[in-house]
């Protein structure tokens, strides 16, 4: 990622999330995203660790191809920190890459934190998770929050 740091260092304390230098730049390339884009990475509840609208934490359930150029990918929430599942579907995907760090390929796992940016023709999301990363090239994306039951939740 190239603002948000998932390895910052406060004090003596090491692998801290830090969003901060992503949010201080997020205001002079907003404009440059496209509306779906935009708005969410916009919305003042996603980095806010606190929020049930925050990815960090979500599960990444499954990625799939919904039609040409089209993709969906499903989070699954977290009960002690979310009520919603997340789904973004990116319209004119150019490019989807996958790593797994975890050689034993069981999955990417939870959602630290993400970053979307502006690129060429619509903008960039890369997600990453404790098990690897997701990147996607696309034209645009909608995010949707969906209420979830959640038989755990403290």
């Amino acid at each position: 990622m190239e603002y948000v740091d998932v390895d910052a260092q406060v004090g003596d304390l090491t692998g801290v999330l830090d969003p901060a230098g992503y949010l201080r730049h997020l205001p002079s390339i907003s404009g440059d995203l496209p509306p779906g884009a935009r708005a969410f990475a916009t919305d003042g509840d996603h980095y806010d660790f606190r929020s049930g609208r925050c990815v960090k934490d979500l599960t990444l359930q499954a990625v799939r191809s919904v039609g040409d150029e089209e993709v969906e990918i499903e989070f699954r929430h977290n009960c002690w920190k979310h009520d919603q599942d997340l789904v973004i579907r990116y319209t004119g995907v150019s490019s989807l890459v996958v790593d797994l760090a975890d050689a034993t390929g069981t999955g990417l796992g939870t959602v630290i934190l993400d970053e979307i940016l502006p690129h060429e023709g619509g903008c960039s999301h890369e997600i990453a998770c404790w098990e690897g990363t997701l990147a996607l090239v696309c034209r645009d994306l909608r995010a949707t929050w969906t209420e979830t039951v959640c038989s755990s939740k403290p």
